[in-house]
């Protein structure tokens, strides 16, 4: 019995595609140049400009343990202290995104799918507003808003979890339904909150972080968020081959060895952990793990081995450009970087489905 009417795309399914695949070292080179020089621009891009050379040399000598001119001090505190922290931190938010995406879709069979479809974000917003709105876990100070969200991400996910496990599992349609009626329900609670703040600034920031924004980057936030994207990322890439079966349906992957709904579950921690981590420090950014995934299926076919590793580096450089257009456009203000990620993925997303060398359900 099928249960979505969305697969996605099963791994070698025709010859144009197989013929369509860029050999993935060479990729994978350019895109680890084109990241570094993301992250280099990142941080010498902003309201405040620093040259490029700068940049470097601050880097450099920061690095090596070399002296600052006085004259630099300001550009060293702003290079060191805000913006470094900022575009690493956004560079493992996007690729956690971009990797918990095509767990996901394999996960729950549907190329429509993202890391929010199962409620986690929606359930992170309310834990991050309580804090923002309601003042609630101040003792904890500059945690409180990463583990409230945290918090919160997790207890959205045992409550998915609990809602959607039937005797014979977990099956996708049983996720999809659970996880985006619950998403509505959290998104009721946060609008209630948002509406029922006593501060209008205090609502501004409600709404920033439920759009996304890295404007808060920490050193402290990097460790916990880049181990838990790396550990999630390494789990996944070793069940590549267990991915690729259960993209071709749950009979399939059980003749193959595969047991649906045990690995299902699996998934499901392993995408709530990553998810909720991303969104504690950077908000619900949305549209990289719908669209990054079926980009780069595009690019280097739909075997989940090639997929998982070029998927990271591009949500990456992504969503590190989404923080600099963030930050320009608008300058010395800021636009939510989810509203970048929108403003960007919903005409790409189009474009792509224009295409006809690539079938979104096969189709």
């Amino acid at each position: 019995m099928r249960t979505t009417t969305t697969p996605i795309p099963q791994p070698g399914r025709t010859r144009d595609e197989a013929r369509g695949r860029l050999p993935l070292t060479p990729l994978l080179g350019c895109l680890a140049v084109v990241l570094l020089l993301s992250l280099a621009c990142g941080v010498a891009l902003g309201a405040t400009g620093i040259g490029t050379t700068t940049v470097l040399r601050l880097l450099w000598a920061g690095a090596t343990g070399g002296t600052v001119h006085a004259s630099d001090a300001a550009a060293y505190t702003i290079v060191s202290e805000i913006r470094l922290p900022r575009v690493v931190l956004g560079a493992v938010v996007g690729a956690g995104l971009a990797t918990v995406g095509v767990a996901v879709q394999a996960m729950v069979r549907n190329a429509l799918a993202d890391p929010f479809v199962l409620g986690i974000s929606s359930g992170a917003a309310v834990g991050a507003n309580a804090v923002i709105l309601l003042g609630a876990f101040a003792g904890l100070g500059v945690w409180a808003l990463s583990v409230s969200a945290f918090a919160s991400a997790l207890a959205a996910m045992v409550l998915v979890y609990a809602v959607a496990r039937s005797p014979h599992g977990l099956t996708p349609l049983r996720l999809i339904l659970t996880g985006t009626a619950l998403a509505y329900g959290f998104e009721a609670l946060t609008t209630l909150m948002v509406f029922g703040a006593a501060r209008g600034e205090a609502a501004r920031s409600a709404m920033m972080w439920l759009l996304g924004s890295l404007g808060g980057a920490t050193w402290a936030q990097l460790p916990v968020a880049a181990v838990t994207v790396a550990v999630g990322w390494a789990w996944l890439r070793l069940r590549a081959e267990s991915l690729n079966a259960l993209a071709m349906g749950d009979e399939t992957s059980a003749a193959l060895g595969v047991r649906p709904a045990r690995l299902r579950g699996e998934l499901f921690l392993v995408t709530a952990a990553v998810t909720g981590t991303v969104v504690a420090v950077s908000g619900a950014v949305g549209f990289v793990g719908l669209m990054v995934p079926h980009v780069v299926r595009m690019l280097v076919g739909a075997d989940h081995r090639r997929v998982l590793a070029v998927a990271p580096p591009a949500g990456a450089v992504l969503l590190v450009w989404a923080d600099v257009l963030s930050r320009l456009l608008l300058a010395p203000a800021e636009l939510p970087v989810g509203v970048i990620t929108a403003v960007v993925g919903v005409p790409a997303f189009l474009l792509l489905m224009r295409r006809g060398g690539y079938a979104f359900g096969g189709h």
